[in-house]
């Protein structure tokens, strides 16, 4: 009996450390995910948009879809940005709301949220939601859905 005892509980201990390890590493995680989505609502509001794009994966791989087209790869991604915001003024104050982020393996994220631009030309906004991946120890933007 005392056997069985001890046995259960070395491997209680074993499933909390491996699940406070878990929890550990997704809290670093979202920190890392939030403060790259931080340092891209700066760059945005400086009027930078290659600043802004550093949060996507540099790849013909990327997809992002908006409310009216999707394109595939960064290149693609970047000139959108620029032809839809020519000028700091189309661009506007940027903000970024996160609603969720959900780990759903080791190397995939999957975030909500919102996003808004205050314009003197007029406000728009409308939920995002984004696909985020661990490339070369990096995590990165490989998919996002903006509508």
């Amino acid at each position: 009996m005392s056997r069985s005892l001890l046995f259960i509980g070395i491997i209680l201990c074993f499933s909390y450390t491996a699940s406070a390890q878990n929890a550990l590493l997704q809290s670093k995680d979202d920190s890392v995910i939030r403060k790259m989505l931080a340092t891209q609502v700066v760059e945005w509001n400086k009027g930078n948009i290659e600043g802004y794009m550093k949060g996507y994966w540099e790849s013909d791989s990327l997809i992002f879809i908006g409310s009216t087209e999707q394109r595939y790869g960064y290149k693609a991604t970047l000139l959108r940005y620029k032809t839809t915001y020519p000028t700091v003024a189309h661009m506007g104050r940027l903000t970024l709301t996160v609603f969720s982020i959900q780990k759903l393996s080791e190397e995939y994220y999957f975030v909500v949220g919102r996003w808004g631009l205050q314009r003197t030309m007029g406000d728009v906004g409308g939920p995002y939601s984004l696909l985020v991946k661990r490339i070369n120890g990096d995590l990165v933007i490989v998919v996002d859905h903006s509508s």
